[in-house]
């Protein structure tokens, strides 16, 4: 197999020690190279460059930003997507059942690669990039913007320092009077959502070794799903997170409307809101288009334990 080693050196769990143990243990059994990213958007063509070149796999050493952005530079090709938890929270390598700690979560991929464990799944797209998880619009977003404007403290603190970025973007960082987008969907829809978030896996995040599920039907096998919050009042805020923490699965109602197993969404802003995809802030926006696409990333999953 031809490997491109993919790794940002600025993740939060990544050391020159760590790359290198990744490459000597790949290397074993396979042809590698490797590359480093400098600067956003550089993943994404590394990756569409390898597969051009005939590469197999690109394996990724990074947080779920740099996940994102190869596996838009590697969908609709035959080359595959291979994960590895470089980040302070790795979402998406630890949904499809990777280890968190890196060198553990490596020997999973060669065993994953030595059994061919390749699979076509599906992402999500928005406005022409795919993504693999989530695309967060309204609140969540906000705190992403705040947390990355303290990106260097994510290396030492990173779930606290999303923690108190959630509490102070409620207290003093977005507008909680009055709704900020509708949510329409071939099931329905609501006016009033002050936080929308689009799926298309399970769980929305997590917080140390907790999983936040907010659509356990969202998998990459499925449609996307939509959670979008019509308050954010204290109380309500306070038993959904309750909820969350407990496993209690957030259900249709007049505080949250949520739908499943979608193939077309439209978020239309009453006026500009701030979007994140898959954990990278992406600015304010207007309206956002949401697409299903099944089957369009070849993915390197670990085996079953």
């Amino acid at each position: 197999m031809r490997i491109l080693l993919l790794v940002n050196g600025s993740a939060s769990s990544v050391t020159a020690r760590t790359r290198v143990l990744i490459q000597t243990a790949l290397a074993e059994h396979h042809e590698v190279e490797l590359a480093m990213t400098s600067r956003r958007g550089h993943a994404s063509r590394l990756a569409r460059g390898a597969a051009a070149t005939g590469t197999d796999i690109v394996a990724v050493l990074g947080g779920d930003g740099t996940l994102n952005e190869a596996a838009n530079g590697l969908a609709g090709t035959d080359c595959a997507l291979a994960a590895l938890p470089g980040g302070s929270t790795n979402v998406f390598a630890r949904t499809i059942g990777l280890a968190d700690e890196p060198l553990d979560a490596t020997q999973q991929l060669v065993s994953a690669i030595e059994a061919d464990s390749v699979e076509s799944v599906g992402l999500g797209e928005v406005e022409g990039r795919y993504f693999l998880f989530h695309c967060g619009s309204g609140f969540d977003a906000a705190v992403v913007q705040q947390v990355e404007r303290r990106s260097a403290l994510k290396r030492y603190a990173g779930h606290p320092l999303f923690l108190w970025a959630g509490f102070d973007t409620w207290l003093r960082h977005y507008d909680r009077t009055k709704p900020r987008m509708a949510v329409r969907h071939e099931k329905g829809g609501v006016d009033d959502s002050y936080f929308t978030v689009v799926l298309n896996t399970d769980p929305y995040t997590y917080f140390g070794s907790r999983p936040l599920s907010l659509a356990p039907e969202a998998t990459l096998e499925s449609g996307l799903s939509v959670v979008a919050l019509r308050t954010l009042s204290l109380g309500t805020m306070t038993g959904l997170l309750t909820d969350l923490f407990r496993g209690k699965p957030l259900e249709d109602n007049d505080l949250v409307h949520t739908a499943h197993d979608l193939t077309d969404l439209v978020l239309t802003g009453h006026y500009p809101f701030p979007h994140q995809l898959d954990g990278d802030y992406l600015g304010s926006t207007e309206r956002l288009k949401f697409s299903w696409c099944p089957q369009v990333l070849r993915l390197v999953k670990p085996l079953p334990k």
